[in-house]
């Protein structure tokens, strides 16, 4: 039996400064934590096969999931079902920390990326796609 992994969300939030950083891979789920700097956004994407569950940790944003649109505040999950067009933008003075759930993973194990550019770069030219189902 596999020892329990255990991540404290709040001390992980606060010394994150990534945009995009995967925290654990595993075989069904993915854990990743994001950073959107004050006015940045995660851009409009639809995952086809993957749900996402995302926790807002710090700041306040605006989610868009299908045709609704909702203020977001720490504290706040928001479910998004595969196949569902979203977009989390950063509304606030200071970065919006959110960690999300993939399932199953949608990013390179262990994958890192300082900015939005580079993750999207990244997706791009398929460095950064998930391990083999």
């Amino acid at each position: 039996m596999a020892d329990m992994l255990r991540y404290t969300i709040p001390d992980i939030a606060a010394d994150h400064a990534d945009f995009r950083g995967v925290i654990w891979t595993g075989e069904h789920s993915q854990l990743v934590m994001m950073t959107i700097p004050p006015g940045g956004e995660i851009g409009t994407e639809t995952h086809k096969h993957t749900d996402q569950l995302l926790s807002f940790v710090r700041g306040t944003g605006e989610g868009t999931v299908g045709d609704e649109t909702h203020h977001l505040d720490p504290g706040d999950v928001c479910a998004v079902p595969a196949g569902t067009m979203h977009n989390f933008v950063n509304t606030g003075e200071e970065p919006l920390a959110l960690y999300t759930i993939y399932s199953p993973p949608e990013h390179a194990a262990g994958a890192a990326y300082a900015n939005k550019e580079a993750a999207d770069a990244a997706e791009a030219s398929g460095q950064d796609a998930p391990p083999a189902q």
